[in-house]
């Protein structure tokens, strides 16, 4: 160091030290896997990078580690505000990207992806076909939808048979029933096991915009960027099936407001769908017929994903 804030490397002048961050890196032991290894010095280097480009203060520094220690606080099995958290900042729709890139709108590829949400439940109640998910009370509040379709092979198009569709989606109050104490437990979930041809069905509501919860951590992230915390109108889906690839997805209603400018980053063009209106069933106002295409293990692991 020739001064107390400036160092200098093979003729160059630097403010901060050149050579802690990779004494940082090199810290880290022989018994780490190569992949933690690289994991981990990417992270460090643009951590580092990132704090010296932008001289980061102490204060500032300690406002992120209170907004994460904030989010793990608030988390719980009803909500994960860390998961809210990379998505308002897009990281988890960009790692579905990256993980999924087989994923797009043409026919003869898998049903794209989407983010899991920090919503999902698991053991969400298994429902026999053609079952409604809506407990009566919310049922006569929304639009009450027939959704259908059937679980393929994307390469053979054989239907698949012991597909479970879970899906869950918000009430018209634009809570899921984990938010909202005046609603059943597991309200708005069920699975459904697909048989021999591979169809499902089952009454849903048609769903509608809601904000995420900006009443933590990613709120004040959000109201720091000037930015909107609404989603457009979805369902979720997680489809699993034997020696098939999972497929976590959500589809969403074209006509909904924020489809263009979603809170989260979500939307993709073939997860656009139509609610048609629906005549000669008591049980439903609109259809939405939607069709899933899975990747095998096998056919996954050739396509890299």
């Amino acid at each position: 160091m020739t001064s107390k804030d400036t160092a200098v490397e093979d003729g160059k002048q630097h403010r901060y030290d050149p050579n802690f961050t990779q004494a940082v890196i090199n810290a880290t032991g022989p018994k780490a896997t190569p992949r933690v290894r690289q994991l981990a010095a990417s992270l460090i280097q643009h951590l580092h990078d990132f704090a010296r480009e932008n001289e980061l203060a102490v204060d500032e520094w300690m406002q992120g580690v209170e907004l994460m220690n904030a989010a793990g606080q608030m988390s719980n099995d009803k909500r994960n505000e860390g998961q809210l958290l990379c998505d308002i900042l897009g990281l988890e729709s960009l790692v579905d990207e990256i993980t999924y890139r087989l994923a797009s709108d043409a026919t003869d590829e898998p049903t794209a992806t989407a983010i899991l949400g920090p919503f999902y439940r698991h053991n969400a109640p298994q429902r026999d076909m053609g079952a409604c998910i809506v407990s009566d009370e919310i049922n006569k509040q929304g639009d009450r939808t027939w959704m259908h379709g059937i679980v393929t092979d994307f390469r053979t198009g054989e239907p698949i048979e012991g597909a479970v569709v879970d899906v869950w989606h918000t009430a018209p109050n634009g809570l899921y029933e984990q938010q909202d104490p005046d609603q059943p437990e597991m309200n708005l979930r069920g699975r459904f096991t697909t048989g021999k041809d591979g169809t499902y069905n089952f009454y849903c509501l048609r769903p509608v915009p809601y904000p995420i919860p900006y009443d933590g951590p990613a709120g004040k992230v959000l109201k720091a960027l000037d930015r909107h915390p609404m989603r457009p109108a979805h369902i979720h889906f997680l489809l699993t099936a034997p020696g098939y690839k999972p497929i976590v997805t959500q589809i969403f209603d074209r006509k909904s407001k924020y489809i263009e400018n979603d809170a989260v980053f979500a939307v993709k063009d073939s997860l656009i769908v139509d609610f048609t209106p629906f005549k000669g069933d008591p049980n439903a106002e609109f259809e939405l017929p939607y069709d899933f295409k899975m990747a095998s293990f096998e056919d996954a692991k050739k396509h890299g994903v």
